[in-house]
């Protein structure tokens, strides 16, 4: 399809801004699909790689710059950083992949594959304005318990690079051998998709727990040196003493960071804690920061959620593993301050080392993913191997205002529920909390800002997906085979590089 010079980085720019637009708080799902369509058209059939890697940026950034407008409440030179960044992941894959018909197989693998980068790199992936969750209000969204993220976004790029392929070809008709691989992807999207339909999706144990989950509410775009620690305690204590005793609950579940302490044995808001697991005979699980001294004397702190007993004791705890760059530590913090001060604003978090997964008192396992660590699969993953009947998300994004991180986080909690067949519960201090069932609908919802607590009986669940047991590992792999594969079959007729010697 024949384009002006100008008009092709003009539709490449606007496709990224449409696949955005796709993502939380606007999310239309069929966007994403439009968006790799317009890409598509923009590359055509067999432009310079010089010009596919310029065109690659584009999409990049419509997409990045809009999808993670939230990075600029938490660094403006990281947001403009780490954007320009991933966009330069799409134009590299943009600019390896093959031209003309085997494009509509190895552009979808590289674009896939990059993505996979992105999850996981730099400074340990940000994998928010995904393409996965873009879809999981749409009827693609059951794939993630096939194949997680990467194989739901590779299936979105499939399918829109196929039929943006199927167009071009209409304006300029080919033979059908030229046609084939896009056909070809086609057959394989509808095939994955049928495969979701039959693939396990975990079976109920017979037993259920019944969560009060607990939002004490307040102003978004606060941190922790606007609001003191002991207000967002207080907070969650008197949402909790709205809570009536009752034989059939079984945990009461707070948020991520509602306590700040140096040492929570043994401190005042413990046996606070303490007071209204008592009351009400039951655990309560509760995010709490902690001071640590490091072997070298600096000053740092752990990010942790416990289980309290009504006696006092605490028999479980999960220190978050994967911690927020820029927010929770400073990559490169000795360069950085050089340069500015505000990095002082920005405390060191110790990594924990121990399995997501924390235990109640009467046996029950929950997968624990803190806050951040919901958008990575491979968190709740780790905890339902280890015999995880349902996942908790405590979470803290009152740091945040407007809803692009707080909506994508539902969103990301919603693709948890699907990949692993198991509840989700999660909880905010300012919203939103959330219950998700195992097919990723959300089953009740908070308001932000709102002071509540919402209560649900869920059903425990056992059995792995096909997610849950094969991870991110195996579909990487066949991502680079595909493209491989692509770029072999995709040759020019004659080129020297390909033949083998004399």
């Amino acid at each position: 399809m024949p384009l002006a010079p100008l008009a092709r980085p003009a539709l490449a720019l606007g496709a990224g801004a449409t696949v955005a637009l796709a993502l939380p708080p606007w999310g239309f799902w069929p966007l994403s699909i439009v968006g790799v369509v317009l890409f598509g058209i923009a590359l055509g059939s067999a432009p310079s790689p010089r010009d596919c890697a310029r065109l690659g940026w584009l999409f990049g950034a419509g997409w990045m710059y809009l999808g993670m407008g939230w990075m600029v409440q938490l660094t403006v030179p990281g947001y403009l950083i780490a954007a320009a960044i991933f966009a330069g992941f799409h134009a590299a894959a943009a600019a390896v992949s093959p031209s003309g018909p085997w494009s509509a197989i190895g552009r979808p693998a590289a674009h896939a594959a990059v993505e996979a980068v992105r999850f996981s790199f730099p400074f340990g992936g940000v994998p928010l304005a995904s393409m996965g969750i873009a879809q999981v209000s749409g009827p693609l969204a059951g794939v993630a318990r096939v194949g997680g993220v990467i194989v739901l976004t590779w299936l979105v790029f499939q399918l829109g690079f196929a039929i943006a392929a199927l167009v071009d070809r209409r304006a300029a008709p080919a033979p059908w051998q030229r046609e084939a691989p896009a056909v070809a992807g086609l057959v394989a999207v509808a095939f994955v998709i049928g495969v979701s339909t039959v693939a396990p999706t975990g079976t109920p144990t017979g037993d259920t727990l019944r969560i009060a989950a607990v939002q004490g509410g307040g102003q978004q775009g606060t941190s922790a040196l606007d609001v003191p620690s002991s207000v967002v305690t207080e907070r969650h204590l008197e949402a909790t003493a709205t809570i009536a005793a009752d034989p059939d609950l079984d945990l009461v579940f707070w948020p991520e960071n509602t306590m700040d302490v140096d040492r929570f044995e043994g401190s005042q808001p413990a046996a606070l804690i303490t007071e209204q697991a008592a009351r009400l005979g039951v655990p309560i699980s509760v995010g709490l920061t902690e001071d640590v001294i490091t072997d070298d004397g600096s000053r740092r702190f752990t990010n942790a959620q416990v289980v309290v007993t009504p006696d006092g004791e605490i028999t479980s705890r999960y220190d978050k593993v994967r911690r927020v760059p820029f927010g929770e530590y400073v990559p490169f913090r000795g360069v950085i301050e050089r340069i500015t001060s505000a990095v002082d604003r920005v405390g060191e978090a110790v990594a924990g080392t121990d399995p997501a997964v924390i235990e109640l008192p009467t046996g029950e396992r929950l997968a624990t993913v803190i806050s951040w660590e919901v958008f990575f699969g491979g968190r709740a993953r780790e905890g339902v191997k280890l015999g995880a009947e349902a996942i908790i998300n405590p979470t803290n994004g009152a740091s945040y205002t407007g809803t692009i991180v707080q909506t994508q986080q539902v969103a990301s909690s919603r693709l948890r529920a699907i990949e692993t067949g198991r509840w989700l519960v999660q909880a905010a201090p300012t919203g939103f909390t959330a219950f998700v069932s195992p097919d990723g609908e959300v089953a009740q919802r908070s308001s932000q800002r709102d002071q509540i607590v919402i209560t649900r009986t869920i059903e425990l669940r056992t059995g792995n997906t096909w997610y849950t047991s094969l991870g991110d590992g195996p579909f990487i792999v066949a991502l680079l085979a595909l493209l491989a594969i692509a770029i072999w079959r995709g040759r020019p007729p004659g080129d020297v590089r390909f033949r083998r010697g004399p």
